[in-house]
């Protein structure tokens, strides 16, 4: 087989796998700066994909000019590298949505709710003065010499 054929078949593939991986990329609706910031996981897993694609591809090319005879072992092992290289946009997607709630999940504060508040109170203060945490220590000691050690009256959980 004449290796033009196996590079210009490589070089489609990666160039629909560019081309998937850049439609990823949404187009934000406003304008100015601020609007870009939700698109920045996006870009910089966008880059990182596109920079892994190239290597593979400029690796491919130099390798290329070395070759003189295609066989079918180097035709099914290009094809091994192409299935892999394909699964990028699909990592690249996978990846920009666990960045993106990362970032959402960091930069989002919410005000808790007053139950949610006294729940958390609550709770707090019945572990202190229950005395049920300090009971479920395995330390020989007695409670007032515990208390008095740490200098509070709440048990360290």
């Amino acid at each position: 087989m004449n290796k033009a054929r196996l590079e210009a078949f490589t070089d489609g593939v990666i160039a629909v796998i560019i081309t998937i991986m850049v439609l990823e990329m949404k187009v934000p609706h406003g304008v100015g700066l601020e609007a870009l910031a939700p698109i920045v996981p996006v870009f910089l897993s966008y880059v990182l994909s596109f920079v892994y694609v190239g290597i593979y591809w400029n690796n491919h090319h130099h390798m290329f000019h070395a070759v003189h005879r295609v066989t079918g072992g180097a035709l099914w092992a290009n094809m091994h590298r192409l299935f892999w290289l394909s699964l990028v946009p699909f990592v690249t997607g996978w990846k920009d949505g666990v960045a993106r709630r990362r970032v959402t999940r960091r930069w989002t504060w919410r005000r808790p709710d007053a139950r949610a508040v006294r729940s958390c109170r609550r709770r707090v203060v019945i572990t202190c003065f229950s005395g049920a945490a300090e009971t479920a220590r395995p330390s020989a000691a007695p409670r007032s010499s515990r208390s008095a050690a740490s200098g509070s009256t709440c048990a360290r959980s």
